[in-house]
């Protein structure tokens, strides 16, 4: 029973790539793109040297970090479309924190850093919880708000207050002293500290959601809220806590865009890691184990796209079409699935 259902899965798995190819065929050839030629150049253009696997890992630690800490809330069945602005957030505030040391810092300043990151994101993600809980606002209304908010106290702050000295614009805030700018791995492009932060990230997550009483009354609190308040588990005020730990960890996604790639504020800061994220999650179908893959396949996607201009005269934007029909392929063939199964229990 075991090896078929196995065989089975593999099966769906196959025909959700084989339904991902043919969309990409179809999305490529109004274009004027060859498909498999496309797909090749992303993957090398993401995979082809050590300082383009640099990259890829550099975008893959905050992507995971925010994709992981989705699993929180989503195991109490809450869309925290917010982790955006909580990626954005908690920038803004680890910027704010390191700016009391313009003549740069050492380890101590950096932790400050990150603890302030995760503040931010924490509490930008609290007022969507605050009004999920008791305004009952929904989850996704006030994210979405929260993100545009977020986004506009950046570029107030960068072209007002924080703005370089004599010039405001899109290159963002006065670059931080190197001294806190994080050590990199060799010669790549990224920070073995973020490496180690997303890693450590995965394995407090399983341990919490998996082999704790905490990860069993919040699975408790998301199958049946009403049970949960019965049996005294306090669901709103797990419910808070979710949403506080995907922000601070959103957050923390912030801090190593500013402290490992930017070292300075900048209006893009997130990169949309966040919304990425939620596609992740659900490709993943919220399942841990499959979401550090999946992002590092986004992030090869992404670092890839460069080249479609450069080799193809392409526009990068394709790859973020090849994702979404990527996902799309994964959930027509999981509905698909879920049909039949239906139908074959009734028969």
């Amino acid at each position: 029973m075991n090896r078929e259902s196995l065989l089975t899965q593999i099966g769906w798995l196959c025909a959700a790539l084989g339904l991902a190819l043919i969309l990409t065929i179809i999305v490529c050839l109004p274009s004027g793109a060859p498909p498999f030629e496309t797909i090749y150049v992303l993957f090398k253009g993401g995979l082809g040297s050590m300082s383009k696997i640099g990259r890829v890992l550099a975008g893959w630690v905050p992507l995971t970090l925010c994709a992981v800490g989705l699993l929180v809330p989503f195991t109490a069945r809450l869309w925290n479309i917010g982790v955006e602005g909580q990626v954005i957030m908690g920038a803004v505030f680890c910027t704010a924190a390191l700016r009391f040391f313009p003549e740069g810092g050492g380890v101590v300043q950096i932790i400050l850093g990150f603890a302030a990151a995760m503040l931010g994101g924490a509490v930008w993600a609290l007022l969507a919880g605050l009004l999920r809980v008791f305004g009952r606002v929904h989850e996704i209304f006030s994210g979405l708000g929260l993100n545009f908010v977020a986004l506009g106290v950046t570029m107030w702050l960068i072209f007002g207050p924080w703005k370089r000295p004599g010039v405001a614009s899109m290159s963002g805030t006065q670059p931080l002293d190197i001294s806190l700018w994080l050590p990199r791995l060799g010669t790549l492009s990224v920070s073995w500290v973020g490496l180690a932060l997303a890693i450590a990230a995965i394995l407090c997550i399983y341990i919490l959601l998996h082999r704790t009483t905490w990860g069993l009354k919040m699975r408790a609190v998301g199958e049946n809220t009403k049970a949960a308040t019965l049996f005294s588990l306090g669901p709103r005020r797990r419910l808070l806590q979710a949403f506080m730990l995907c922000g601070a960890l959103a957050g923390l996604a912030g801090a190593t865009q500013v402290l490992g790639v930017y070292h300075r504020l900048l209006p893009a800061i997130s990169s949309n890691y966040g919304y990425t994220a939620l596609l992740v999650g659900m490709m993943a179908s919220f399942r841990l184990p499959l979401v550090p893959f999946i992002c590092l396949f986004f992030s090869i996607l992404n670092v890839g796209s460069i080249q479609l201009p450069l080799q193809m005269g392409l526009d990068s934007s394709l790859s973020g079409v090849i994702q979404g029909v990527m996902v799309l392929s994964l959930f027509i063939i999981q509905g698909m699935r879920l049909w039949f199964r239906q139908r074959r229990e009734t028969n």
